[in-house]
């Protein structure tokens, strides 16, 4: 990137952290929408990116691990304020949304067994997995090929690794990041193998209380710390890409929480504006209280936010490595087979009866037929569908 400073921007660092506190605040939709909104905002309408400005941002936040609409807000931050800019942009896009659901978690411990919460979540439970199924279909098409034989045919290393993945996740129940980095590294060599694999040389040294808000021991902070930096390292794409690494450690390696408590998380962070994958700080507050909360959403962003200040400086240059691009293409392939897995596992249990299946079908033919249709709309019927249900 040859010049990533402009000598004078036309808007100050202020007038930036101020769009992103708002846009935190306020910019429902998911992470597709979400960068959407940047694009309209600072390109079309202010003028403070250049096109192109703005799609190299876009491509570093699909081409390195990292939620891809805090990732592009952290590059947007980036781009003439440097580290302070990149910094002060990421927190006021992610601490609103953070708060909100640090208060939900609250309420959620007050009201949780209360027979209204619980008929609440009833509803919501089910169309949360009707939402991530859309999703992961989309993902699907969008990152591997579309459902035609020759677009198949021609990906069909990628559908390998998906089906795969799906299977795995299926069976065991939990992440397997060793398969996902296994893949990645697969299809570098087959289909982009760099230059000192075709050398015979020397290989490098290494590749890359009443609401327990002050709840927690040390051991379960540190496992909290060390399980979401793992995951914030290994989200491609989409927010909602962290749902298998997070169900299988919460809910079946560490038992932090059951099922329906998960499938409650989801659906928080859905009913709340900003990125999907605060659902860690809902899901660390119920851990272990305000100090997990922090931590868990420190931990998962705090790779995303590395990864781009240190790309972003030679981004130009690490986005034309094919052996780079194909290492994340064996991976995102992978790890969205790992969402649909996740989705078929997290659906057997959520999916109880007719009325909760109803729901989930209903939530996918709402997103196919209303294309205007947001997230917390859909989450916001279903509640009160639930509570109808179980009032009656």
């Amino acid at each position: 990137m040859e010049k990533l400073i402009q000598a004078k921007p036309e808007y100050s660092l202020a007038s930036l952290v101020k769009y992103f506190l708002k846009l935190g605040t306020w910019g429902f939709g998911g992470p597709v929408a979400l960068v959407g909104y940047m694009h309209r905002d600072l390109v079309e309408n202010k003028g403070w990116l250049t096109e192109e400005e703005y799609k190299e941002g876009l491509a570093l936040a699909q081409l390195a691990p990292g939620p891809l609409a805090a990732q592009l807000g952290i590059y947007i931050g980036f781009v003439h304020y440097r580290f302070l800019g990149a910094t002060l942009a990421g927190l006021a896009f992610v601490l609103p949304s953070f708060f909100m659901v640090v208060l939900l978690g609250m309420a959620y411990q007050l009201y949780g067994g209360l027979a209204w919460m619980q008929a609440v979540f009833y509803g919501v439970g089910a169309a949360v997995i009707g939402i991530i199924g859309m999703s992961a279909y989309k993902l699907t098409i969008k990152s591997i090929s579309k459902f035609e034989w020759t677009a198949i045919k021609a990906k069909w290393l990628l559908w390998l690794f998906y089906i795969a993945a799906i299977l795995i996740t299926v069976i065991t129940e939990q992440e397997q990041i060793l398969l996902f980095v296994g893949c990645g590294l697969f299809y570098m060599v087959m289909k982009a193998p760099p230059a000192w694999m075709k050398k015979p040389v020397v290989a490098p040294a290494g590749l890359l209380a009443g609401i327990g808000f002050w709840r927690y021991d040390d051991k379960t902070l540190w496992n909290i710390a060390w399980f979401f930096v793992k995951a914030g390292t290994f989200v491609f794409g989409s927010g909602l890409a962290i749902v298998p690494f997070l169900h299988g450690g919460v809910v079946k390696d560490f038992g932090w929480l059951n099922e329906h408590q998960f499938v409650d998380a989801v659906a928080v962070a859905m009913i709340t504006p900003g990125p999907v994958v605060i659902t860690v700080g809902f899901i660390g507050y119920l851990v272990a209280g305000f100090p997990g909360a922090c931590i868990a959403a420190l931990a998962t962003f705090l790779p995303c936010y590395l990864f781009t200040v240190a790309l972003a400086p030679s981004f130009k240059k690490i986005a034309k490595n094919s052996s780079i691009k194909a290492f994340v293409d064996g991976i995102t392939a992978s790890v969205i087979g790992a969402l649909v897995g996740s989705v078929i596992v997290i659906a057997m249990r959520s999916i109880v009866d007719v009325p909760t299946g109803i729901i989930a079908l209903a939530a996918v033919l709402a997103l196919l037929y209303f294309k205007k249709m947001q997230e917390p709309y859909i989450i916001g019927a279903a509640a009160v569908i639930g509570l109808i249900l179980k009032t009656l």
